[in-house]
C-alpha cells in the first residue's frame, strides 16, 4: 500500500510539473466596465424651438395667401394626432354653411332616436352623398326645423352656430371653430351621439360623389382617407357673390387633420372652391414640418 501511495504521488507531481513547465502559472487580468456607443441605435427628440418658428413661417404664409384672394375666408385647423392648431377668423360665425349643414341635420337626427327608418336611412344617404336637397328638406321638418336644430347646437356645444330660420336650413351660420367642434363629436364622440351613428354619418361623408369631393379634401396626402362635406350657394342680394365652404376629416399615418374652411363674398363658386383648395393644400403639405425632431445616439452599452 505504501509503494502505492509513493507511485500516486509521484504520478500527480509530474503532472503539476508538466502543466507548469516553463513559465510561470497564465494570470487572466480583471477587466474594467467599457462603454460602447451602439453605431445603429439612436433616438428621436421633439424640436419645439424649430416647430414654434415652422408654426410661425406657415402662419405668415397663409396671411399672405388669404390677402391675395378675393371676398372672405376663415379657417380653423386642428390635427389631434400631434395637437397643433391654426386659424384666421376661426370665431367669424356670421358666414352661411349652405349644404355644409346637412351633416348638422344628420347628427341631430340621430341624436333624437335610437335607429333610422330604411326611409330615413335613403334620405340620409342622399342627402350627404348626393347633397340632395329634397332629402334635406324631408329630414329638416322631421328634426323639428329650427327649433329642432336649435336644441342640437345647445347640446352639442355649438354655441357660434345658428340655424337658418323657418324652411331654409342654408341658411345656417356658423364658424370653423365650430365646425371642428362638430367633427370632433363625430370622431371622438360625446352628447350621447352613438359609435354606430358616428361611423355611419363618417362613411356617408367619405363616399361623397365625385364632383363633389373638392375642397379640404386638397390637403391629403396619398393613401390618406378623407371624410368631408361641401356647401356652395349664390347669393344675389349680396352682390351677386357666392359663399362656399368646406370642412372634413384628413387622416393618414402620423395625422388626424380636421380642417373647416369658409368663404363668402366670392365672385364664383369656381373661385370659392380654388381659394379653399389652395389653402388646405398648404396646410396640408406642411402639417409635418410642424412637429420637427432632432436625433441623439443611443446611451453606451456598458461591457463588462
Amino acid at each position: 500500500m505504501r509503494a502505492w501511495a509513493m507511485l500516486l504521488s509521484g504520478l500527480l507531481g509530474g503532472l503539476v510539473t508538466v502543466a507548469g513547465c516553463g513559465s510561470r502559472p497564465a494570470v487572466v487580468p480583471m477587466v474594467p466596465h467599457t462603454h460602447v456607443a451602439n453605431p445603429t441605435c439612436t433616438l428621436k427628440f421633439p424640436d419645439p424651438v424649430a416647430g414654434k418658428a415652422a408654426h410661425a413661417r406657415l402662419q405668415r404664409d397663409v396671411a399672405r395667401y388669404l390677402a391675395r384672394r378675393p371676398g372672405r375666408i376663415v379657417y380653423a385647423a386642428h390635427d389631434l394626432v400631434t395637437g397643433i392648431r391654426l386659424g384666421h377668423g376661426e370665431h367669424e360665425n356670421g358666414m352661411i354653411t349652405a349644404s355644409g349643414s346637412k351633416v348638422d341635420i344628420l347628427t341631430a337626427l340621430m341624436l333624437s332616436r335610437s335607429r333610422l327608418s330604411e326611409s330615413e336611412h335613403d334620405l340620409a344617404s342622399r342627402m350627404i352623398r348626393e347633397s340632395d336637397n329634397h332629402a334635406a328638406d324631408a329630414l329638416w321638418w322631421r328634426v323639428g326645423a329650427g327649433y329642432g336644430m336649435g336644441r342640437f347646437y345647445r347640446r352639442a356645444g355649438l354655441s357660434e352656430t345658428t340655424p337658418g330660420p323657418s324652411r331654409y336650413w342654408g341658411g345656417t351660420s356658423t364658424s370653423p371653430a365650430d365646425r371642428i367642434r362638430l367633427l370632433r363629436l363625430l370622431v371622438q364622440g360625446g352628447s350621447g351621439l352613438a359609435p354606430a351613428h358616428r361611423r355611419h354619418i363618417l362613411g356617408l361623408m367619405s363616399r361623397v360623389q365625385r364632383d363633389q369631393a373638392w375642397g379640404v379634401s386638397a390637403a391629403a396626402r396619398p393613401g390618406d382617407r378623407v371624410a368631408l362635406k361641401n356647401g356652395w350657394t349664390p347669393r344675389p342680394f349680396v352682390r351677386n357673390t357666392w359663399a362656399v365652404t368646406s370642412y372634413g376629416r384628413i387622416s393618414g399615418p402620423g395625422r388626424d387633420l380636421l380642417l373647416a374652411v369658409q368663404t363668402d363674398q366670392q365672385p364664383g363658386e369656381g373661385t370659392g372652391i380654388q381659394a379653399i383648395e389652395g389653402l388646405a393644400k398648404l396646410i396640408g403639405h406642411r402639417l409635418d414640418t410642424l412637429t420637427p425632431t432632432f436625433t441623439r445616439p443611443c446611451p453606451a452599452t456598458a461591457i463588462t
